[in-house]
């Protein structure tokens, strides 16, 4: 399995919904719907967290009520 790390500056405010949001373009992590989103801890290990998932157009949001480090794991 494939994954993107990234890190709290990459979450932008959504005003809309008050949640903080990353965005994934489709094209770079597939279309797939085995997607897993893991928040790295303070100890280094990851935790899988059921973040909310949007997609539209050819993008793919992960919502989070704050900005947080880790990945995104996915199928290539």
């Amino acid at each position: 399995m494939a994954h993107r790390n990234f890190i709290k500056s990459d979450f932008i405010l959504d005003e809309a919904s008050n949640q903080y949001q990353i965005e994934f373009r489709k094209g770079n992590i597939g279309e797939g719907s085995n997607l897993i989103v893991e928040k790295l801890s303070d100890d280094g290990s990851y935790e899988t967290i059921q973040a909310q998932i949007k997609r539209h157009n050819d993008s793919i949001f992960i919502c989070w009520s704050e900005p947080f480090n880790g990945r995104l794991i996915f199928e290539e």
